[in-house]
């Protein structure tokens, strides 16, 4: 997800990560609308009736989809520094992505905040405006890098994924062309050896286990994921890796599947698996991040195989479509699911029929704020963080029959 998925249609296009990115950002809508009936996240709206089912099975997307986020934009950012070199890859980075991050942030993230105040008080009657004006209030902190601001009610809520890619973008810029040196004599020996891709399972479960887990971005440590980044870049399509990824799918895809049953006691028995000391805790979350990089690995694998060539350009269609949408979406949806949330979760319903009320009314009103408010005008296009939209054809004048 970001800027360059504006060339969704382009012939060669890998369709399987277009699919991916979409699946992911379509599938917070469900995971967040979850979230209200979960016993253990602290939502901004919860019903008053939970269920541990949503840990469960929640657990089985939080091992490899954020990851899988990160892992193609740092693929995508490869392509982009091959073609504007380091410095207009950082530039355009902080106008994609630092555009619609401080948009999202000012506008969209204070009404979650707000709702939860209102949420937990029914006695709190703070007019919105004069709670937007509390949520600005803000001073700067570096000591948790790259957040490096903090207030009473200030957050950037959902939006700790542009916040660490925007970073990760401009952190890999100056180092960009040696990594890329380096990933180039990396590539043969996978073809080879293909099980030298389960090497990065070791620095990430070292990083899960020493740095602790954050509940706050998905269960992972926020450098964990530039792991993956980093990963993504180096991979950058290499047809080489490509070849040993399609060859080590399966085992791979086992043994994470292992390492994920491995690291499940832990998180429902013992102490917090998230910052805890214990042994028992620092195995967990060992498992988890080598298991969160055997997910990714075998899904690109299963779904990466050859295809025919496409008659057409490919442009038509709901994927390129999604793929386009990837990062407007991303912005606009927590906010809507908490809205809905709010309203659903006083009703005398069972939770099923409120989870499917939050998540279909979520899905109907985000994509339409995409499409007619976001997609179609030059100004939301900027602030979504998308390129300007192709111009109309003017229709040239017809000859004058008479003259």
């Amino acid at each position: 997800m970001g800027a360059d998925t504006e060339r969704a249609a382009r012939p060669g296009r890998r369709r399987e990560l277009d699919a991916l990115r979409a699946l992911v950002v379509l599938g917070l809508v469900f995971f967040h609308a979850a979230l209200v009936f979960s016993p253990d996240d602290d939502f901004y709206v919860k019903n008053a009736s939970t269920t541990d089912a949503v840990t469960v099975l929640a657990g089985f997307g939080v091992v490899w989809a954020m990851p899988m986020l990160f892992l193609v934009a740092g693929l995508g950012a490869r392509y982009s520094i091959a073609r504007r070199g380091p410095g207009g890859f950082a530039r355009e980075r902080l106008l994609r992505l630092g555009v619609p991050l401080v948009f999202g942030t000012v506008v969209l993230c204070p009404l979650p905040q707000w709702l939860r105040l209102r949420a937990a008080d029914p006695g709190y009657d703070e007019p919105y405006v004069r709670f937007w004006g509390r949520f600005l209030s803000v001073r700067p902190d570096l000591t948790d890098f790259p957040f490096v601001l903090e207030g009473d009610h200030f957050e950037t809520g959902h939006l700790w994924f542009v916040v660490l890619l925007l970073a990760f973008c401009l952190l890999l810029a100056p180092a960009a062309a040696r990594l890329a040196a380096a990933a180039g004599h990396v590539a043969p020996t996978l073809r080879r050896r293909p099980a030298l891709l389960l090497l990065p399972a070791l620095p990430l479960a070292a990083v899960n286990a020493l740095l602790g887990m954050e509940e706050d971005y998905a269960g992972w440590n926020r450098w964990a994921y530039l792991l993956f980044f980093v990963c993504g870049f180096a991979l950058a399509d290499d047809e080489r890796a490509r070849e040993a990824m399609r060859r080590a799918a399966v085992p791979v895809g086992a043994l994470g599947v292992a390492l994920f049953a491995g690291c499940a006691p832990g998180f429902v028995a013992g102490d917090d698996p998230f910052t805890a000391w214990t042994s028992f805790a620092l195995v967990t979350r060992a498992l988890f991040g080598a298991a969160g990089w055997c997910w990714v690995v075998a899904i690109l694998g299963l779904l990466d195989r050859p295809r025919r060539p496409r008659a057409d350009s490919g442009r038509g269609g709901v994927l390129p479509y999604l793929a386009v949408a990837a990062l407007p979406l991303y912005v606009l949806h927590q906010p809507v699911v908490v809205v809905f949330a709010y309203g659903v979760v006083g009703w005398s319903a069972p939770m099923a029929v409120k989870y499917g009320v939050i998540v279909a009314a979520s899905l109907a009103v985000v994509l339409a704020l995409y499409e007619y408010g976001v997609r179609r005008w030059a100004v939301t296009r900027f602030l979504s963080g998308m390129r300007p939209g192709p111009r109309p054809l003017r229709p040239r004048p017809r000859p004058d029959l008479l003259s």
